[in-house]
């Protein structure tokens, strides 16, 4: 005992020299983190002295430049978070030690002189979201370790001296959203593996020595907008058929890459804007299908195209660049391009149809000031004064940007700023004549879809200033407009205060600079990523260096002292009664402690194993990242492998979101009493640790949202898709919903109903899953008028939650019967709940009242019986009823489902024979909806098969 109470008052002493010293060593920031920067300092090369502040002090603490920090209150560090070293003027080399950085997020040496290559070390560098490397002398190879970094989004090497194939681990990036990688010399063939990638949007490889051929397996990339690999080598090879299957696709630019054969029908992409295949060898004739009316950009010259020129290319209202030079199309020159164009008053539109073999016009050939028309080169041009085209076939250039849009400004010419401290006259501002300090950015829109900027000059505007959270007259962009080969366009904007400030106050400054610099606006499908080039700071900002300011980190940094001071008091009261109290209760604490090494299990539940924080992690393989199959907000999902060798999935809590030990083991009881083919079952928990997991059956085919967007193998293969699978899904998801509703004891709601929430096994049944915030509700009498309901703060998901009960907080059954609803309808469009701010219902609903009904069915689903599908989109509609007593119950709800199911053919899909009235089917649809005072289930009994063959109708 007596050596016990020694022991612990040398631990106390040792805690109050501790806090005593704490303050005197001025270094926060974590000891390795701090040795790894200096080893990037020794590297690097600072001809301008711009890192002096490097060689003294803590990184953090000190404000060294560049260098963005964060406190982490769980180890009580703080981590380097960003190194942000845009223009700095640097060279040497990149040091192998920036690995040791766990905490960067964002690695940024933009355009500066670093050479050598890039350390495979940064494939440690976990936390990584923005690897930004543009404009250096980097060279050497992509490290095969790159492709190993779990969250990075962005990679930037775009104008440097790389050189090497592009790794086929990049496969495994599995948050990637960019590869941005033009303008260097990477090598090879670009691995077919790629098309594994789920996330990314924009594939940019323009400008390398690539070769081989293009890939059909990137049709499949599921959320592919950009494809640009221009000037590259691919002779001899064609461009893939399955290219015109990439639909969401919106720029396809395959200029000067020695391609041959046929161009592809591009008109099966639903929303292509740009379309660049120039400079090939391209032979035959152009499709002749229209392509999407929205497209701005045409691009197919310097081919072999012969034929005439097709009557499609007309009525294309935002048509900017249609170029047909230098192929071998004959016959006339259409004339009617340019009509019905949405900005004819101000867009220009060049059509370049020379060097061809064109020989009379289809009409009279009087276009507006605006547009162009150019045909030198056609034998067309020796009638040019019979048919008064001579400015068309003289030597043309193009005419340059449409004008730029005017300001509205009403000053004065007369009204001066003052020049001295950078102010400027703010034009547009709703106080007339208004001089304030604007911060001025370089921006580059590295692959826009437009060729002419100024039609679109607004747009931008409300873009930008939207993301920022800005008033429309605080952006100014300045002309000109200079467009770079790519084509990338250069802008010079300039940000204003709000019309109350003649400049931004530092907290203002902070966060305008802090969401540009770390790519925090969100892309956009006509301007593309974006590329921050450089900020100017004059006038008031001249102190500011891009990163928190030194008066601002110190205050952050004192209230970590005086906090930490605080809590080594507060540890040494502690201390010296744990002391006393330890002494005394050394027997119960010695019981605590062996209680810490077993699971807690506070009850048995028959059929419910309580699993050990080490059987699980096993089964998971220490959880790595390539065991985890899903995430949500309440933590991970892994798959694992038992003991025993039943394979299972693991939802793993995320610290935040732990529940109380009561709470849990009641969802876990809960839980334990469901038993249907349609719920998923529980298997078994894990409550030790500080660790709370729940182990469910594995199910095989993953969620029916993976499978609706594409991202699941099976989906590629067809067959889940078809209009009988999606309903067997839909009648299971309704009747695990059912056994919820009325046969659980009590009766459960259960408030998330999701097309990520509904599972499907291995032979794709449909299973009904996660039901963390359900709740039992009371049932109704038997008289009752309403449906029984509680009160509950609102819960679910955005897009799915019933309105009413967003409204009323009144959450009743006919709440889940509104969310499965709206996957009803995901089941047969394709569509999100919410989509560029439009809902689903409301989308659906605009089409049916227009007679367009079988136009939003989702095409992937093959040959439908047109009758069935009007019969579940009915219904699916019914469900989504604004009030909740408009609505079936989910007794209703499965009915109807199996008598449409009863009355399918036998084969799965059904030989198209005519193609039903669109009309005709949508108004009867909302007759049915609409038509009828009440809902009951009379309303679906007996199916009106008709008899014979039941008429289909393929999508359009």
């Amino acid at each position: 005992m007596v050596r016990c109470r020694l022991l612990l008052l040398g631990i106390l002493v040792a805690l109050v020299a501790f806090c005593f010293a704490q303050p005197a060593f001025g270094q926060i920031t974590q000891r390795e983190e701090v040795i790894a920067l200096r080893a990037v300092r020794r590297q690097l090369k600072d001809p301008r002295n711009r890192l002096r502040n490097w060689r003294k002090g803590d990184p953090c603490t000190s404000n060294w430049t560049g260098v963005v920090c964060y406190f982490n209150p769980n180890d009580g560090y703080l981590h380097v978070q960003e190194l942000r070293l845009i223009r700095r003027n640097l060279s040497g080399n990149l040091a192998p030690e920036l690995g040791r950085l766990a905490h960067m997020t964002i690695l940024d040496f933009m355009f500066n002189n670093i050479s050598g290559s890039i350390p495979k070390e940064i494939g440690n560098m976990t936390s990584l979201n923005l690897l930004l490397l543009s404009g250096n002398q980097i060279s050497g190879p992509l490290p095969d370790e790159l492709g190993y970094l779990p969250n990075i989004t962005r990679f930037q090497l775009d104008l440097n001296n790389i050189s090497g194939p592009l790794p086929k681990s990049f496969a495994n990036l599995p948050k990637a959203l960019h590869f941005h990688m033009n303008n260097n010399s990477i090598s090879g063939q670009i691995p077919p593996e790629l098309h594994k990638l789920p996330q990314l949007v924009h594939f940019l490889l323009d400008n390398n020595n690539l070769s081989g051929y293009l890939p059909p397996e990137l049709s499949r990339m599921p959320k592919l907008r950009i494809l640009q690999v221009d000037n590259n080598n691919f002779e001899g090879t064609e461009i893939p058929q399955s290219y015109t299957n990439m639909s969401n696709l919106l720029k396809l630019s395959l200029r000067n890459c020695k391609l041959q054969g046929t161009v592809p029908d591009f008109g099966t992409i639903p929303k292509l804007l740009y379309l660049d295949l120039s400079h090939n060898k391209l032979n035959g004739t152009i499709p002749t299908n229209r392509l999407y009316t929205g497209i701005t950009t045409i691009d197919l010259s310097n081919n072999q195209l012969g034929g005439t020129i097709p009557s499609n290319f007309s009525g294309l209202p935002r048509l900017q660049n249609l170029s047909l030079e230098n192929n071998f199309l004959s016959g006339d020159v259409p004339t009617d391009i340019w009509q019905n164009r949405t900005f004819a008053s101000v867009a220009r539109l060049v059509l370049n149809f020379r060097s061809n073999a064109l020989t009379d016009l289809a009409g009279s050939l009087n276009p507006p000031s605006n547009v162009t028309i150019m045909l030198e080169g056609n034998p067309i041009c020796r009638r040019a004064n019979e048919l008064n085209i001579a400015n068309s076939c003289g030597n043309q250039t193009d005419t340059g940007e449409s004008p730029p849009r005017s300001s509205n400004n009403t000053c004065p010419s007369a009204y001066l700023c003052p020049v001295s401290g950078g102010y400027e006259l703010v034009p547009d501002t709703p106080v007339g004549c208004n001089c304030s300090a604007p911060v001025r950015v370089g921006f580059l829109l590295r692959s826009p879809s437009i060729s002419d900027f100024p039609p679109y000059f607004d747009m931008f505007r409300h873009y930008i200033t939207s993301n920022l959270h800005l008033d429309l007259y605080q952006l100014q962009i300045s002309t000109p407009f200079i467009w770079e080969e790519g084509p990338r366009l250069r802008l010079f904007l300039k940000f204003h205060p709000h019309y109350t400030e003649d400049h931004f106050n530092e907290t203002a400054l902070q966060d305008l600079v802090n969401k540009i610099a770390t790519y925090s606006i969100p892309g956009n499908d006509t301007f593309g990523p974006y590329d921050l080039l450089n900020f100017t700071f004059r006038g008031p900002y001249e102190y500011y260096d891009m990163i928190p300011t030194s008066s601002s980190m110190n205050k952050g940094v004192l209230a970590a002292i005086v906090l930490g001071s605080i809590a080594c008091g507060g540890i040494i009261i502690m201390a010296m009664a744990f002391v006393f109290y330890t002494i005394r209760r050394k027997k119960q604490q010695d019981q605590d402690r062996e209680k810490q090494t077993v699971p807690k299990i506070p009850m048995k539940i028959d059929g419910i194993k309580g699993f050990s924080f080490k059987e699980l992690e096993e089964a998971a393989s220490n959880f790595e990242i390539t065991s985890q199959i899903g995430q949500g907000g309440y933590g991970k999902v892994y798959k694992g492998t038992l003991a025993d060798g039943s394979v299972v999935a693991i939802k793993r809590a995320q610290r935040g979101s732990l529940q109380g030990q009561k709470e849990f083991f009641t969802e876990i009881e809960l839980l334990s009493r469901l038993h249907h083919r349609n719920l998923v079952s529980l298997i078994g928990y894990c409550d030790e640790q500080s660790e709370q997991m729940l182990v469910y059956e594995f199910m095989a085919n993953g969620s029916l949202h993976d499978l609706l967007s594409g991202n699941d193998d099976a989906a590629r293969h067809g067959s889940p898709l078809n209009f009988v699978a999606r309903l067997r899904t839909a009648l299971g998801a309704a009747k695990g919903i059912l056994y919820l509703h009325t046969e659980a004891d009590p009766p459960i709601i259960h408030r998330d109903i999701k097309a990520n929430n509904i599972l499907l096994d291995s032979k794709f049944n449909a299973k009904v899953s996660d039901f963390g915030i359900s709740r039992l509700f009371p049932e109704a009498d038997a008289d009752a008028s309403v449906s029984a309901h509680v009160f509950t703060y609102v819960k679910g998901t955005p897009g799915y939650v019933d309105p009413e009960y967003f409204q009323t907080h009144k959450l009743t059954e006919k709440s889940d019967v509104y969310s499965l609803g709206i996957v009803f309808l995901e089941l047969l469009t394709g569509m999100r709940p919410i989509y560029h701010g439009k809902h689903i219902v409301q989308e659906v609903l605009v089409a049916c009242r227009a007679g367009l009904m079988f136009s939003t069915i989702d095409r992937r689903m093959g040959p439908y019986p047109a009758d069935r599908v009007k019969k579940f989109m009915a219904m699916a509609l019914k469900c989504c009823e604004e009030e909740g007593k408009d609505r079936p119950t989910m007794l209703e709800v499965v009915r109807e489902l199996e008598n449409i199911t009863v009355t399918l053919p036998q084969s799965d899909t059904v030989t198209p024979e005519s193609d039903t009235s669109s009309s005709a089917t949508s108004g009867s649809i909302l007759s049915s909806i609409y038509g009828r005072d009440s809902y009951t289930s009379s309303n679906f009994q007996g199916s009106d098969l008709v008899s014979g063959v039941i008429p289909t109708i393929r999508p359009r």
